[in-house]
């Protein structure tokens, strides 16, 4: 594990904002700055961490962690889930095919979860069953299995603006994804799902659910972009101590966002008006859980870059 140290003294060189104009025209989004040119997208993952459809931090390491476990997923993968990588050029640079992202969020849920007003378990607390078409039984209780993995999909929100739980039906009738489309992704993403599960069990983890994004290449073929399973996109629980802590009532222990989502709840925070400043010991504490998520999940040690992060991206990507 890396030093409290060297975590403490990285919160005052993290990456927040960039600004590389030779890259290409910029889409800034809640984590990843997005340049397009010629074809291709560099895509720096900044170490901001969003909840709450919201920009509410930034936590040391994090895009490090974020962008390196994405390839290792993306490589892992890549057999059977096709996705838009070309090249890792920097530890929090990833260069990529441009796609058309298709305009759908394709929410993978195993596990009956959430702290948030929009989570799959506050919703059926309050009395909903039906969830992404299908329909659940009464009786259900929290952080356990689904019946089968459940696709929720929602719109893709603006930066500032929330995500809007939909129907397949919804998407069709807006435009949005016709059926036919809507079926092949489910199909791709179930597949997905089900392999980082068995991937994640073989680590001591349970991959409880995940987002996925996908998009279309220029030839007409549909890929995943973004990230896959890692920390900001999906949530893992250790499962060595799940039964255990499910028969007492407890939270399952978490390996993702999770933590810091539920601080700001005890703050009484939801995701409106402006958020509480967050304590450096509970970024330094965020920052060790992605670390810990690393290498758990891949089974390798985490190696820090501590270069100042402004001037190495320039390097590796060559800028001026």
């Amino acid at each position: 594990m890396i030093s409290d140290a060297i975590l403490r003294a990285q919160l005052a060189r993290t990456v927040d904002a960039c600004d590389f104009p030779t890259l290409g025209t910029k889409y800034e989004g809640k984590v990843r700055d997005n340049y397009t040119k010629d074809g291709q997208r560099i895509i720096i993952v900044s170490d901001r961490l969003s909840a709450f459809d919201v920009v509410l931090c930034t936590i040391p390491f994090k895009g490090q962690v974020l962008n390196q476990l994405a390839a290792h997923w993306f490589e892992e993968t890549k057999a059977i889930a096709p996705n838009h990588v070309i090249d890792v050029p920097d530890p929090v640079v990833t260069r990529a095919i441009e796609c058309q992202p298709l305009p759908v969020e394709m929410v993978v849920r195993g596990y009956l979860t959430g702290v948030t007003k929009t989570s799959i378990w506050r919703n059926y607390e309050a009395g909903q069953r039906s969830f992404g078409g299908e329909t659940l039984p009464d009786g259900m209780k929290k952080n356990t299995p689904l019946p089968k993995a459940l696709i929720t999909p929602t719109t893709k929100a603006e930066k500032g603006a929330h995500d809007e739980n939909v129907t397949p039906a919804q998407l069709a009738e807006r435009g949005l994804v016709d059926k036919p489309t809507f079926e092949a992704l489910s199909a791709m993403c179930l597949r997905l799902f089900a392999f980082g599960q068995k991937r994640a069990a073989e680590r001591g983890l349970i991959l409880v659910d995940t987002k996925y994004e996908l998009g279309r290449t220029p030839d007409g073929r549909i890929v995943f972009i973004d990230e896959i399973h890692t920390p900001d996109s999906s949530r893992y629980w250790y499962a060595d101590d799940y039964a255990d802590r499910l028969a007492k009532g407890e939270e399952p222990r978490s390996l993702d966002k999770e933590y810091v989502r539920r601080w700001y709840v005890d703050q009484g925070y939801n995701g409106s008006g402006t958020p509480p400043a967050i304590p450096d010991e509970i970024r330094v504490e965020a920052a060790k859980r992605y670390i810990a998520a690393y290498e758990q999940v891949t089974g390798k040690p985490f190696v820090p870059d501590t270069d100042e992060p402004q001037a190495r991206i320039r390097k590796n990507l060559g800028i001026a």
